[in-house]
């Protein structure tokens, strides 16, 4: 039987933001931060390893003034499990394997959004002269950032041209000047998809919006496997049990909901002539990635936002005791998207699939119950050879199920002792595509304009009980030796002692 889940409509960011401090999970920061460099260095020492609060800067040098436009900036609220909880309706302690498992069927759920007239991201409307990027309270993140970048967790809303279905997508985005916005994007990601239709058609520009500050269901939708032709609009609906109301865009011909804090609308350059200089970034690998380069840039035509609109930005990249908002998304989502492809293939005998937050879906460690031999490899070619492979799932090491592949220690374990590289447990497959942001590949294979993708080579690492192995008669027909812990009975009868023993409490 699967959890609970007691979906909650926040609607919009402010609403997300007294829920959090409600629950004792926001910091509020009042004294002044300077937007350059200091706010992100800020940010990465506050969001710790998914036990950190959310955290609202309220005092921004050089936008803290009372004819300031925008004056405060909200991050990291989706940093910890407890508050993906939060958001998903659940209770607070609920063990990440719980979210894998319903990470497996809640991007499958639909609840179609709501056409309105007008709502507060309409309050101000700044179109011509007016526009300017710099009133808003962009932070340059990090020292090695190529500029100030207005796009780290927004939702970034284009269209099919034919279909006309949205797609809602994550994608960084750096201010070049005042009405410019370069962006980093790969064709095999949706809005790369939509791009090639739109330049397909004749088109030198693609209509786009990006949508800043909204309910937490935004960001954790758009930056998720969705499935292609499907609107994640429909999915946010279905993770907050209520339609997502949208108004239609000024100067483009896409929606946006009504209550966001910022809207971003314009033309992205599709013809590289029109190309601007971007980057680097300092990415959600835990390094400086994607060189300086001309990148399609945002044409901005219109800027809509509420009274007093409160910035929505992250600080990207994970490091050991430093995940980030990313990290703890995709840690579940890639997760569940890895079972769901092998379930679909019909890879038998899967029983927990785990992508530990700290790299986001580059390793993989998949438990199974095997029934025949070599049923690693097929675990993974099934996800090299899937879609949803193109950027995740690199290297692949699957366990049997008495291995807990939440307990490192565990698959550690494996790892040491079942493994035998002369026996084939180590398998590398060449020169497949694979994600262009990652440092260990050659600079030129990371190029997305020459290649349309980055290089990989994966590897397979068969930490089950080998099945070529002979049943051993002195093992009562075993491939493998018993472990030395205790029996069941044995357990049971030293646990009855135990409180007499004066010993610390047993971790089960």
């Amino acid at each position: 039987m699967g959890i609970e889940r007691k979906p909650v409509a926040f609607g919009d960011l402010r609403e997300w933001i007294a829920a959090l401090k409600g629950a004792g999970e926001l910091s509020e920061v009042n004294a002044e931060v300077d937007w350059n460099v200091e706010l992100g260095t800020i940010m990465r020492l506050a969001q710790g390893a998914g036990d950190r609060p959310a955290i609202l800067f309220n005092n921004i040098k050089d936008y803290n003034k009372p004819d300031s436009r925008s004056r405060r900036l909200f991050g990291l609220g989706l940093s910890s499990y407890r508050r993906v909880n939060m958001m998903l309706g659940l209770p607070l302690d609920t063990h990440p394997r719980e979210l894998v498992r319903l990470g497996r069927t809640i991007l499958e759920e639909r609840l179609p959004p709501r056409i309105v007239e007008t709502g507060p991201v309409k309050e101000n409307i700044l179109k011509g002269k007016d526009i300017n990027l710099f009133d808003f309270p962009v932070p340059h993140w990090n020292r090695v950032d190529g500029g100030r970048y207005i796009l780290t967790f927004a939702g970034c809303v284009t269209r099919d041209p034919a279909t006309g279905v949205p797609n809602v997508g994550i994608y960084r985005g750096m201010v070049a000047d005042a009405t410019t916005i370069p962006m980093l994007m790969w064709r095999a990601q949706h809005i790369g998809v939509h791009a090639s239709a739109w330049q397909q058609s004749g088109k030198k520009e693609m209509p786009i919006a990006c949508v800043i500050g909204w309910e937490p269901s935004l960001g954790f939708c758009a930056g998720q496997p969705v499935p292609k032709g499907v609107s994640e609009y429909d999915v946010m609906g279905a993770i907050r049990g209520a339609p997502v109301d949208l108004v239609k865009c000024e100067t483009v011909d896409i929606y946006v909901p009504a209550t966001a804090e910022i809207v971003i609308e314009g033309m992205l350059s599709l013809d590289p002539a029109d190309y601007v200089m971007e980057g680097p970034f300092a990415e959600f690998t835990g390094y400086v990635a994607g060189d300086k380069s001309p990148k399609p840039a945002l044409r901005v035509t219109c800027i809509t936002h509420r009274n007093n609109p409160i910035m929505r930005g992250t600080i990207e990249g994970s490091m050991p005791g430093s995940y980030s908002e990313n990290a703890i998304c995709s840690s579940i989502m890639r997760s569940a998207t890895a079972w769901n492809v092998l379930d679909r293939a019909g890879v038998p005998g899967v029983t927990d699939v785990w992508c530990p937050p700290v790299q986001l879906g580059i390793n993989v460690v998949v438990q199974m119950k095997q029934t025949y031999r070599n049923q690693a490899k097929q675990v993974a070619n099934v996800l090299w050879g899937s879609s949803a492979g193109h950027v995740r799932y690199k290297h692949v090491t699957v366990v049997d199920d008495d291995i807990d592949i939440h307990d490192y220690a565990a698959v550690d374990w494996a790892i040491a002792h079942r493994v035998n590289a002369g026996e084939d447990d180590i398998i590398i497959m060449r020169s497949t595509f694979g994600m262009g942001l990652d440092p260990s590949t050659r600079r030129r294979d990371r190029n997305a304009t020459l290649f349309g993708t980055g290089k990989w080579n994966r590897m397979l690492i068969d930490a089950t009980i080998n099945l070529d192995y002979d049943p051993d008669p002195d093992l009562g027909g075993a491939r493998f030796p018993p472990t030395v812990w205790p029996s069941a009975d044995d357990v049971a009868g030293a646990d009855a002692r135990w409180s007499e023993l004066g010993l610390p409490p047993r971790k089960r």
